[in-house]
């Protein structure tokens, strides 16, 4: 039998007679933390395939300042609680789902004109050309 501090043991403790080692300490890693990736992911603006083909088909470009544009009033509709939004912008209109900051569809000029929302409990109108 084992002896530990003067008593006879029938085991072997996990760390042995002499106790257990410290673990070595793990570096971390340089850069962006998991943190900040994560944060980036959520804030972006996604879009949805339907969305993707839909503005392929209507010939919708969308630059940068566009895009960021839209990503500032999914904030604004996000701030009053709102969960499903109608955003214009240059008279293209989007549907988005302000909590997975995902763009669901667009739509464009005569379609605008002819089209009823439903399930939208926001409007956000950017005048911004």
């Amino acid at each position: 039998m084992q002896e530990v501090n003067g008593v006879k043991v029938p085991f072997v403790p996990i760390g042995g007679v002499d106790g257990i080692k410290p673990s070595p300490q793990i570096s971390t890693p340089q850069g962006k933390s998991f943190d900040e990736v994560l944060r980036g992911e959520l804030d972006g603006l996604k879009f949805s395939h339907h969305a993707q083909t839909r503005l392929e088909s209507r010939n919708i470009q969308l630059s940068n300042e566009d895009i960021k544009q839209l990503s500032d009033a999914v904030d604004q509709a996000g701030q009053k609680g709102s969960r499903d939004s109608l955003i214009i912008m240059k008279d293209v209109a989007y549907i988005v789902n302000v909590k997975n900051r995902t763009v669901v569809t667009a739509v464009d000029g005569d379609k605008l004109n002819q089209n009823v929302f439903t399930n939208i409990d926001s409007a956000v109108l950017i005048n911004k050309q």
